[in-house]
């Protein structure tokens, strides 16, 4: 192999490889993206009238579970980006409040904060926090329509930031 091809070679390396690294940066620094998605049995949770969903049911491009407390300031100001977040096409969000089942708390956390877009839901028993494993709140699982998920984000950031959008359009692309 003379250098000239050598060069080629080394250069399209590092081109490719750039565009992978590219292709996997994460928009957030407490953002985690799986390699491969994960899969979940039975993501099973409460609304706020003690009704069980089931997300096999649901229907969108994107879930966002996001496990939250009236009692934790971070979620306090998540919150509302979470509110915007659920006005994009394709996206479903579901605040699950992991606190013992109490509607009043939360339902003034929720009018407190003006959220308009978003549904309570509960985890009352904690049976999601334990299946994904959650470190802390707030924390939100991100599942793609196979119901599998794609990436974690461990605390608080700004779900509307353009980055995080780009690479939510870059995922579905």
């Amino acid at each position: 192999m003379n250098q000239f091809n050598k060069f080629i070679l080394i250069i399209f390396f590092l081109l490719f490889s750039s565009k992978l690294n590219a292709a996997i940066e994460t928009p957030f620094e407490n953002m985690i993206v799986n390699k491969e998605p994960v899969e979940y049995k039975n993501i099973l949770f409460k609304d706020f009238n003690g009704n069980t969903i089931n997300l096999n049911t649901q229907e969108a491009q994107f879930f966002f579970l996001n496990f939250w407390a009236t009692w934790c300031l971070p979620c306090k100001e998540e919150m509302p980006y979470l509110d915007k977040l659920q006005n994009f096409n394709g996206i479903k969000v579901f605040p699950i409040n992991v606190e013992n089942n109490n509607k009043l708390k939360t339902e003034i956390f929720f009018k407190n904060l003006e959220i308009k877009n978003l549904s309570i839901y509960f985890d009352i028993e904690t049976n999601l926090a334990n299946l994904f494993r959650l470190r802390g709140i707030p924390t939100t699982i991100i599942l793609n329509k196979e119901k599998k998920e794609i990436a974690r984000v461990i605390g608080i950031v700004d779900f509307s930031d353009k980055k995080f959008i780009e690479w939510l359009n870059n995922y579905s692309n």
